[in-house]
């Protein structure tokens, strides 16, 4: 039984990897057990407990408020891993971070996904803020996993469960249809994380979504077909959608680095058709 410390544990996918990680010893930490931008703290709990393995879940995520708090989303994006980093290598434990889309600038050609060998272009404090992170477990921290990903969704507030809830209020809707990615699900991505550490794959940084990609707008109506919702979708371009920060056009991260150490990632659809089954136990 392997002892594991998963922090932010109240998250949408540390629920996921709470459940997935059931038969092992865990130690939940959230803000109020575990403040990860206190080195001090962090030191202590890690060296008291001596974990196996440290999976952080915490994260500033909110990505237009970000936009306003520069100086907090750095904390908990980059200061809280270097401090996970820090704690983790003085004990020779292997730390699994969870980054994102966003270290991209999202302007790559559609017809291409992102790989982990290409440059990192943060444009929106979010991105900018968890690319430091990223920096911070990878300059700290011999023993890692950095697992990249995008659009998820599960047990919580997301994007499926606003778009069914509009669809039943709504006559029609209005969706994006020019910003590209994967779906993914929080149990599929907890299960990666799994399946990473029991296969014992080489450390480094890894793109973890579900397979294949769509857009919002195909999404919102796949959604809708499968609920048989009659509410009419109509696609618009996120310059009809201004935000605070940039939304990437393209999020699509390649998993060919992933599935060549044998891991197996479904397919964003049947994801989607796994959510929509489970989620009123959710």
């Amino acid at each position: 039984m392997r002892k594991i410390l998963i922090t932010g544990a109240n998250g949408m996918l540390a629920k996921a990897v709470r459940e997935r990680f059931k038969e092992d010893e865990l130690i939940c930490t959230d803000v109020e057990e575990l403040d990860i931008t206190n080195l001090e703290q962090v030191e202590n709990l890690v060296q008291r407990e001596k974990p196996q393995y440290i999976i952080n879940c915490a994260a500033f995520t909110a990505v237009d408020k970000a936009e306003e708090c520069y100086d907090l989303a750095e904390k908990i994006n980059a200061d809280g891993p270097r401090n996970l980093a820090l704690a983790a290598d003085a004990i020779g434990t292997t730390l699994v971070h969870i980054s994102t889309d966003y270290v991209f600038d999202g302007d790559l050609d559609t017809a291409k996904s992102y790989t982990e060998q290409d440059r990192t272009a943060p444009v929106t404090v979010y991105g900018i803020t968890k690319r430091h992170g990223e920096e911070a477990v990878e300059e700290n921290c011999k023993k890692y996993y950095i697992f990249r990903t995008a659009w998820l969704y599960g047990d919580g507030n997301n994007f499926i469960r606003t778009m069914l809830k509009l669809g039943k209020e709504k006559e029609e809707v209005s969706v994006v249809n020019d910003q590209h990615g994967s779906p993914t699900y929080s149990v599929d991505l907890a299960n990666i994380i799994y399946q990473a550490i029991e296969k014992n794959i080489p450390y480094g940084i890894y793109h973890a979504t579900n397979q294949g990609f769509t857009t919002w707008y195909e999404l919102t109506k796949k959604i809708y077909e499968i609920e048989k919702i009659s509410c009419y979708v109509k696609p618009v371009t996120s310059e009809e959608f201004v935000r605070p920060a940039k939304r990437p056009k393209n999020s699509m991260l390649s998993k060919e680095k992933l599935l060549a150490q044998g891991i197996q990632i479904p397919d964003w659809e049947d994801a989607v058709k796994r959510y929509l089954q489970f989620r009123d136990v959710l």
